[in-house]
């Protein structure tokens, strides 16, 4: 499956026990219950894997996973540090003006005042703290999420509109 189609909730930290088993820390884009999971992709930006889950249990932001044909802790040692993905056709809709991370990458950012920005190269995690980062001319420029920052996303026509203060894009 091709990592276009998928979502990341998280990672695999650490092989649990010796039959095969291990443990997953999962992102805030992770559904709050992953009880009812069949499958898992796990791999990098380039290539996922499907596993069949056999038995989930959860814990906050960590998950055991037994995984199908995942026997010991051989096995298991070879997926750790793997990123853990989701389908995105599983993953709920997010209301009028809300987005995940990875469905704004490539949108234009226009600001009242400025006009046309630039792309949305990536989400950043600063802290507690989300980004955008947005390419700006020849420099990478960071704006918030949270805050007064952001007027309106709209998915249709690929924009998020601003408003920065004066002098943001000076720094």
């Amino acid at each position: 499956m091709q990592v276009d189609a998928c979502f990341k909730i998280g990672f695999i930290q650490k092989t649990h026990g010796l039959k095969g088993e291990v443990t997953a820390v999962l992102d805030t884009n992770a559904p709050g219950d992953l009880r009812d999971l069949k499958t898992l992709f796990l791999g990098d930006e380039n290539r996922v894997v499907p596993y069949f889950i056999t038995a989930i249990s959860q814990n906050g932001t960590k998950a055991l996973l037994k995984l199908e044909d995942i026997d010991s802790i051989d096995d298991a040692r070879l997926l750790v540090k793997k990123s853990a993905y989701l389908e995105k056709s599983i993953r709920p809709k997010k209301g009028r003006g809300e987005f995940y991370d990875d469905e704004i990458v490539g949108f234009t950012v226009n600001d009242a005042g400025e006009g046309h920005l630039g792309e949305i190269i990536e989400i950043i995690q600063a802290g507690p703290n989300k980004l955008l980062t947005v390419s700006y001319g020849e420099k990478e420029i960071l704006i918030p999420i949270a805050g007064p920052f952001i007027i309106s996303v709209n998915k249709t026509k690929k924009i998020v509109s601003v408003n920065l203060p004066d002098g943001f894009l000076d720094i």
